[in-house]
């Protein structure tokens, strides 16, 4: 492979976003940028803490791996670092397997994700159903919501179990121990987060719009870190759990996993990986529409990969694609890479300088933010659509929905494909069908009735629809049988066998079988089987020309 070769299969949407680039876009993506970098601050420390790791862990990935993806990716305004769809898949994993081993899952998805992009696989994930994706969407959003109780109420326990009947016996065994101090100021930020919501859209009318660029989490944690420091509040913050935020560069570090438990992080490893691709291109997708674009899905996981693969050996956690933050950058004037890429320095700025500071954030306040990003992630306008929809789309829907939250999201996801791929099949061979061709239609065909039997075929003959051949095979009882393939897209090895055995039939019962308008991937699939050679002269252009040749062969006098 050359270099010209190298640089077709990897190449970086900044390579192409440069060309042309002015001082004017460079301005654009320094203040979208610096803007993207101020809304991820809580939200990286937030996904964080609820992910069970120290609030730097979040700062670090969306320093490094929002740079790593910018920099690398296949799309030009998306923002990658910690989302929130990751927060139960990294608590669990942490639980269950420990941090060394977290990051060897995450390292480990890494790999995967940057060989599915070399290997061209990024456009299946669009093939996930909709249905499947709505359903864990929003089942993660119940789980981090419910996961924050603990924080938003200011409750005292122990350790927070990572199952969802787990966490509704620690959380119901420790409500005699409410905050009210917490809980008072996770209800301002989260009255804040709304309120500012409103404010902000109705200040786009008017000549102070500039302030509706201001996010609102950072409305919240300003006047909730104020609110707590200046009344001495009783209630828990970033330095009285962590210590503070370490005011340094992340430094490389190997951890001392157990090979003995990283055997058992396959399904860890392909969830994180799964979960990381969908969300990414699901991310990539909507940026594409908002900017009239269109990303490229491989450069964009092989870029996913390489993060996901570096920032865990620097203190990070998975990575993907963020809407959140990626609308941001849009609708800040975001135009190219660069701005991810500005976003990522703002972060290492901010901790560089101001670290000191992030120890006054109170946790209730972050706990109030999650639970607002956590609403805004789910789709729950889908569940009351669901009359409009067909049984196997709310089967589907609502069954990823409920094993998601109560069970585990690969089970979910596993399920859900499962049960997409089976509708699928089901819709299909419904699609397909067999009629009998009469008289009426083919007038050669009349006074014949007792010896051809002539059937016209639609559809796919695939596995999931061979019962059209057998049930032509059950009711043979004619001299001559023509068979119309004009009709059929797609023949699959079970459909081809399926006429092999109806050839058999047929020269058992000494039947003539006709078969026409064989043509492109059923002529194809005819030749690759063998299929072919066993027809040699059955086979006749188009029916009129078959049913002609039936006609003849039943007026023999041997007949």
């Amino acid at each position: 492979m050359n270099w010209l070769q190298a640089t077709q299969i990897f190449r970086p949407r900044l390579l192409d976003s440069l060309h042309g680039y002015n001082r004017q876009k460079l301005g654009q993506d320094i203040g979208a940028g610096i803007t993207v970098g101020i809304v991820a601050l809580p939200l990286a420390m937030a996904f964080a803490i609820a992910s069970g790791l120290k609030p730097e862990a979040g700062l670090f990935t969306a320093i490094i791996a929002g740079f790593l993806i910018s920099a690398l990716g296949g799309s030009k305004v998306q923002i990658g670092g910690p989302a929130g769809a990751f927060i139960v898949i990294v608590y669990g994993i942490l639980e269950r397997y420990g941090l060394a081993n977290l990051i060897l899952a995450t390292a480990m998805s890494g790999v995967l994700l940057f060989l599915m992009g070399l290997f061209r696989l990024g456009s299946l994930i669009r093939f996930i159903p909709v249905a499947v994706v709505i359903g864990f969407t929003n089942g993660i959003a119940v789980l981090i919501m419910l996961s924050q109780v603990k924080d938003f109420l200011g409750l005292k326990v122990n350790s927070m179990p990572a199952d969802f009947f787990g966490m509704l016996n620690a959380l119901y065994s420790s409500l005699g121990s409410i905050n009210m101090a917490a809980l008072l100021v996770a209800l301002g930020s989260l009255s804040l987060l709304v309120g500012w919501l409103r404010l902000g859209r109705r200040l786009l009318e008017t000549r102070h719009q500039w302030l509706s660029t201001i996010p609102g989490s950072i409305i919240a944690l300003v006047f909730a870190t104020a609110a707590t420091s200046g009344l001495s509040l009783p209630v828990d913050t970033i330095g009285s759990k962590f210590g503070g935020i370490p005011a340094t560069l992340p430094s490389f570090h190997w951890p001392a996993f157990s090979w003995d438990s990283a055997r058992f992080l396959i399904m860890p490893t392909l969830t994180l990986a799964l979960l990381g691709a969908i969300e990414s291109l699901l991310c990539a997708r909507i940026a594409d529409s908002m900017v009239d674009d269109r990303h490229n899905p491989n450069q964009e996981l092989m870029a996913q990969g390489v993060a996901n693969f570096v920032t865990p050996f620097f203190g990070g956690m998975p990575a993907t694609g963020t809407i959140a933050r990626t609308v941001t950058n849009i609708k800040s004037g975001g135009t190219s890479p660069v701005a991810g890429m500005v976003h990522a320095l703002t972060l290492l700025g901010v901790v560089l300088v101001a670290a000191p500071l992030a120890g006054h954030i109170p946790l209730s306040a972050l706990a109030a933010i999650l639970m607002f990003v956590a609403w805004n992630m789910g789709e729950w306008r889908e569940f009351w659509l669901l009359r409009q929809y067909r049984t196997p789309y709310r089967i589907t829907l609502l069954a990823v929905f409920f094993l998601t939250v109560v069970f585990d999201l690969t089970v979910a996801v596993e399920v859900g494909l499962v049960a997409a791929c089976l509708t699928f099949i089901y819709r299909i061979s419904s699609l397909s069908r067999s009629e009998p061709v009469s008289p009426a239609e083919h007038p050669s065909l009349a006074g014949h009735e007792t010896s051809v039997q002539a059937w016209r075929l639609y559809g796919a003959l695939f596995f999931g629809a061979v019962k059209l051949i057998e049930d032509i095979e059950d009711k043979l009882n004619t001299p001559v049988l023509v068979i119309d393939l004009k009709n059929v897209i797609y023949v699959d090895s079970s459909g081809a066998d399926a006429l092999m055995n109806l050839i058999h039939t047929c020269r058992k019962k000494q039947v003539q079988l006709i078969v026409c308008g064989l043509l492109h991937q059923p002529l194809d699939i005819a030749r690759r089987s063998g299929l072919i050679e066993h027809l040699q002269e059955q086979l006749e252009a188009d029916l009129p020309t078959g049913l002609a040749r039936a006609v003849s062969l039943a007026n023999k006098p041997d007949r």
